[in-house]
């Protein structure tokens, strides 16, 4: 396991501002996915009715919805162990295989480092 103070600054940031969603939002999740221009976006779990979305699947819909091409990362702060399977394959959709899903616990810690 790799400490997040031991991680780029572009990827802290990111593990930073899933943090903040779930926090702000009082949601299960939150998430943040970084473009292949550097561009962020920041979202927390859906749960209505009618719409159920992890925060990880909404955080890549927002990036696909403003243009994004690809994704160089992906963060979810999340009490659970691990991404979804399902979280995994929308961050491949977008960024390929490979791209870098840091999966990190309310505090912020690292838990893992898993590719799409």
């Amino acid at each position: 396991m790799t400490q997040s103070t031991e991680l780029d600054p572009e990827d802290r940031k990111i593990i930073t501002l899933a943090r903040s969603a779930r926090a702000r939002n009082g949601v299960a999740e939150g998430a943040a996915v970084r473009d292949e221009t550097g561009r962020t976006y920041v979202a927390g779990t859906v749960e209505l009715d009618s719409l159920k979305l992890s925060a990880l699947r909404t955080a890549v819909a927002m990036a696909v919805a403003s243009g994004a091409k690809s994704l160089e990362a992906a963060a979810v702060v999340t009490d659970e162990a691990s991404a979804s399977d399902a979280d995994l394959a929308a961050v491949r959709d977008l960024g390929g295989v490979g791209t870098p899903v840091l999966v990190a616990g309310p505090d912020g810690s690292l838990r893992a480092t898993l590719p799409a």
